[in-house]
């Protein structure tokens, strides 16, 4: 904690010179406000992004301010002196509108409400095709997944949501991957500590309701933290700024799994309020499981065989919450706080008939996983009177604390019925402090530079029970710093340029007396150009340096024996993962219809994947086999992404994503040479929907993923499918609806098959795991929306984007 604050304070120190901006001497004291308002279509009641506003002086028509809408139709006008003023809106397609404002002395502020534009009669139905196409937007950096407008994300939870995310591969557990590679995921754009140990399991205690889009970044840009070898995944949810009051209930029951959330805005004057709470219950049902450890000699005589049949049953519960603060001092200074609470647990009985050789055995198993975090962040904005100047200051912590305990009781019921039980318990606690500083100068209306600095102090210990030769202390610090510089090439091409560096020192102690120290310097350089082609088409080409250290999930080395047979155990020696990546994207608007292609290659070094080794046991002993991490090698991967959406009708939208890439590992190691050779891996995502009179919406959906590949075996390919029809109610305020997921089959059937080869004798081993996991699900979804939303624009703070996250959904069980 001292560490953070001193350097917080050196920050501080450092660059106060920078916040007051130098403007040539302190500015006028003069009273000036700002207009606020958002331009909707008066037919959709869509948002209208890039509308052109003027502000004039009633009483001589001169123009003093001018802007253009965002993408949710926001407008802002700045440095409005106290006065009359006619505001005029004006858009392709739309009736220009002007209407008279005024400001003064003692309410310099003005939020101008929801502004109706009238769209011109040969424009209606092009209105109603883009109301259609708002699931989808590309960005010049980043495609969004606007899942509010998804009537089939009513029910679930954020892993539902992201089944359906162009680019995006999801396996049964939630495990999210990009392109074949892993991805960083924020909330916000700020991390939660709930996910420093499952990305899978804090995904499934998000109620789908709370999530306003979904931003995919391929190719983030040196600003962003170095974490994600595959890019960053970035949630919105609807938390948001409002004048007055309004908000979101919304309440689903399902025969998998029930949720619960509450959003609430509120905002007088310069202070605006957020408040939400999230609740999930997902019921225990029975997973059949089907494994195997089978040891051969180098001939393939079986040396030893443990075959188990039996059920997993978890279930899940908990709840997520926040509450956020933010005060506008004036039109310069800002000032946001805000609080997430997080906690859940998942776990349950499991039971296995045992064939160890010729013996038979019965095995009784039980586990529990809770999860609790904390997180409380603080971040200062100070702009300027030059348009786009942009100073802040970020601070947050993250308090978290997680155990994991198993009972495990094998029993021979002819010999033994007591059996023998082996008890197992696991405290980790995750403490993050992190301070930061932003600095954006506008050079000019072309050329803009982004620059700041970061440091970031983590501790994790973890205690396991009286075994303490398991327990684990663990410190990271990293320090960074970038400086991005975006400009003009030509009239159509964009540049943006930049240079982050990153210092990491780590330090940890196992219990056993074992010490070990490790720090690196690494140079994180990033590149986009963009250029701007004829019919509203664009051309993207893109090259960043990413980096992937491992969390505590990889790293912990408490063992779980949940499942004697099967251990798992974390590896505190991994070294990141550094990867390098090229991307060229294209994408192009024709008759309402969307196109967007890209091509990739990216190489990564010390790529960390899964080990399975069988375990030394005494002569006779049944063979058990241990799960672990390890830097295997090198990847070098080539891939592309195809997705499209069409209208054959106004009210009908058809859309589909393909992604495809290579998977191969090798290394010249001479101990434990890896050559997998090369493996094309694709995820495809199909989409119709269609509304009806009368508030009706349908939809349709299916995901294939293909089988996932290992440098030791694979996991069989899975598809998920589903429906939805919703009608709206209460005069549009609210929405009663029927979801289905997969109702054709009870079960997704997961195959797992691992196998290699002992060096020192050639011995071969294999492991299967066969999961009959429930997935079918019929549920039923009200929402009520009150009040009226006014987007604002969001604020700047925290973004740590540098762990590497789980592979697996949890530890010891299959789960709901």
């Amino acid at each position: 904690m001292k560490k953070s604050i001193l350097l917080f304070v050196g920050l501080i120190l450092m660059l106060g010179a920078k916040a007051q901006f130098p403007m040539g001497g302190p500015a006028k004291k003069m009273v000036t406000g700002r207009i606020t308002a958002t331009i909707l279509d008066s037919v959709t009641k869509k948002p209208i992004d890039y509308a052109t506003v003027s502000l004039m002086k009633s009483k001589d028509s001169k123009s003093v301010n001018g802007a253009v809408t965002d993408e949710r139709g926001k407008l802002s006008l700045s440095n409005v002196s106290p006065e009359e003023y006619k505001l005029s809106i004006g858009f392709m397609g739309y009736k220009t509108k002007v209407m008279t404002v005024k400001t003064t002395p003692e309410k310099p502020d003005l939020n101008a409400g929801a502004i109706y534009l009238s769209p011109t009669a040969s424009n209606l139905k092009e209105v109603e095709i883009s109301g259609q196409q708002a699931l989808i937007e590309n960005k010049v950096d980043k495609l969004v997944y606007n899942a509010e407008q998804d009537i089939t994300n009513a029910g679930g939870d954020a892993t539902d949501v992201m089944r359906k995310v162009p680019m995006l591969s999801v396996d049964v557990n939630g495990n999210l991957q990009m392109r074949g590679s892993a991805v960083r995921v924020l909330i916000n754009g700020k991390p939660s500590g709930t996910m420093a140990n499952s990305v899978a399991d804090a995904l499934k205690m998000i109620p789908a309701e709370q999530i306003k889009s979904v931003e995919v970044i391929t190719s983030p840009s040196a600003k962003y933290d170095a974490e994600g070898s595959g890019g960053i995944v970035n949630i919105i949810t609807k938390k948001k700024n409002a004048e007055g009051t309004s908000g979101s209930v919304n309440a689903s029951v399902g025969t998998r799994s029930n949720n619960g959330a509450f959003n609430l805005n509120a905002k007088t004057g310069r202070l605006s309020l957020t408040g939400s709470l999230g609740v999930n219950h997902a019921y225990p049902q029975n997973s059949k499981v089907l494994s195997s450890n089978i040891l051969r000699d180098n001939t393939g005589k079986i040396l030893s065989s443990v075959l188990q049949n039996g059920f997993s049953k978890w279930s899940r519960v908990g709840y997520n919450g926040s509450a956020g603060l933010d005060y506008d001092f004036n039109n310069y200074h800002n000032i946001s706080t805000n609080v997430k609470i997080n906690r859940f647990s998942n776990g349950g009985p499991g039971e296995s008939a045992v064939q160890i050789d010729t013996l038979l055995l019965k095995n009784i198993r039980d586990m529990d996983m809770g999860f609790n975090n904390i997180d409380w962040s603080v971040d200062y904005r100070k702009t300027s009177k030059k348009e786009g100047e942009e100073f802040s200051v970020s601070a947050q912590l993250s308090a978290g604390r997680n155990t994991s305990d198993f009972s495990n009781r094998t029993i021979n019921e002819l010999k033994d019925p007591a059996g023998i039980t082996e008890l197992g318990s696991n405290t980790g606690k995750n403490n993050e402090y992190t301070v930061q500083t932003d600095y954006v100068y506008p050079f000019s209306k072309t050329t803009t530079l982004e620059t700041g600095l970061k440091g970031i102090f983590r501790n994790i210990i973890s205690n396991y029970g009286s075994n303490i030769a398991q327990d684990f202390d663990y410190d990271q610090n990293v320090a960074s710093a970038y400086g991005v510089l975006g400009f003009k090439l030509t009239k159509k091409i964009t540049a943006k340029a930049g240079l982050r560096t990153e210092y990491t020192k780590i330090k940890g102690l196992s219990g056993d007396g074992t010490k070990f120290n490790n720090d690196y310097f690494n140079l994180f350089p990033s590149l986009i150009l963009s250029q701007t082609l004829k019919g509203a088409s664009t051309i993207k080409v893109s090259y960043n340096r990413r980096i992937q250290r491992p969390s505590l999930f990889y790293l912990n080395p408490f063992e779980n024996k949940s499942d004697q047979f099967n251990i798992m155990r974390g590896n505190p020696d991994l070294n990141p993962e550094l990867s390098d990546n090229i991307e060229m994207g294209y994408s192009t608007f024709i008759k309402g219809s969307v196109i967007n292609a890209s091509v990739f290659y990216r190489s990564t070094k010390n790529v960390i994947e899964s080990i399975v080794t069988p375990l030394p046991v005494p002569a006779g002993a049944p063979q058990a086999f241990m799960t672990s991490y390890a830097n295997i090698g090198r990847s070098e991967s080539y891939g592309m992404n195809l997705f499209g959406s069409y209208n054959p009708k106004p009210k009908w939208t058809l859309m589909a994503n393909i992604g495809l890439n290579t998977y191969n590992v090798n290394n010249g190691s001479a101990e434990n040479m890896v050559n997998t050779g090369t493996f094309l891996n694709y995820t495809a995502f199909a989409r119709s929907a269609y509304a009806f009179p009368g508030g009706w919406n349908t939809e349709l959906w299916g995901v294939i993923n293909s089988p996932r590949r290992t440098f030791q075996g694979k996991t069989d390919a899975m598809y998920f499918y589903g429906g939805a029809v919703k009608k709206e109610i209460w005069k549009k305020k609210a929405t009663i609806g029927l979801n289905v997921l997969n109702p054709f089959s009870r079960d997704l059937v997961i195959n797992t098959v691992n196998n290699g080869t002992n060096a020192k004798n050639g011995s071969k081993y294999e492991q299967t795991t066969n999961i009959h996991y429930p997935l079918r699900s019929f549920g039923i979804n009200l929402s009520y929306n009150f009040g009226k939303l006014k987007f604002t624009q969001p604020k700047k703070g925290i973004k740590n984007d540098d762990l590497k996250k789980e592979d697996q959904g949890g530890m010891g069980g299959v789960q709901n």
